[in-house]
């Protein structure tokens, strides 16, 4: 049995900004990576080695970070929430969907190493392009589902206190390198004052060392 700290009205609400910008740059780089594959398969020459492997890795990166979050909110989330909310919150579908994503990120994890293997060959771009596509779908149909039904639970019925310490749990479990520059190219500029704030000079300094090396991994992967 989880324990927590009852938040009762008049308290204040926990800042959810992190969770609503994890699935911000889930989104932005579900739809990015589908619409590279895509465009890839519609090219005579498609990729070279070297980008193919770029592409494949930055997909492994991207999986990896996925189920990171989802299981994340297995671990640690779902059990703070439902004793803090109890009957309010349903949690059963969304579980389901997590537990649905495994199999299909492994599909994807699969064709991206085909593709790297074979980045001149349509067909490995057009079945890349393909699991993308249904990982897009799914992730927004789920990340619509869970922002209608989770967050105003979190913001209504989980204290501060416990939040945080939610939040603290499930950083020390991701991979910096690759998720906190993600965030950073999608903050706008009041979000990332917000986050430099909160986060001090020990952040700022860890931005400044792996932005500018991950920004030269995007151009690679997107631009080519």
């Amino acid at each position: 049995m989880t324990t927590v700290t009852p938040r009762t009205e008049g308290d204040p609400r926990p800042d959810t900004i992190g969770m609503r910008l994890a699935h911000r740059v889930m989104l932005r780089d579900a739809r990015r990576l589908t619409a590279l594959a895509e465009r890839l398969a519609a090219t005579a020459t498609t990729a070279d080695a070297a980008r193919g492997a770029a592409i494949a890795g930055y997909v492994a990166d991207y999986c990896d970070s996925i189920h990171h979050h989802h299981s994340a909110e297995d671990d640690v989330l779902w059990p703070v929430l439902a004793a803090s909310a109890g009957p309010h919150v349903d949690l059963t579908e969304l579980s389901d969907d997590h537990a649905a994503l495994d199999p299909l990120l492994s599909r994807v994890r699969a064709a991206a190493a085909a593709f790297a293997a074979r980045p001149a060959s349509e067909d490995a771009a057009t079945a890349l392009a393909v699991e993308l596509a249904d990982l897009r779908d799914t992730l927004v149909e789920h990340i619509t589902d869970e922002e209608a039904a989770v967050l105003p639970a979190i913001e209504e019925y989980v204290s501060v206190q416990d939040w945080n310490r939610v939040e603290g749990t499930i950083r020390k479990r991701a991979k910096l390198s690759f998720e906190a520059p993600r965030v950073v190219d999608e903050t706008t500029p009041e979000e990332y004052r917000a986050l430099a704030a909160e986060g001090g000079l020990v952040l700022r300094l860890m931005l400044a060392l792996l932005v500018p090396p991950f920004r030269r991994r995007q151009r690679r992967v997107f631009e080519g």
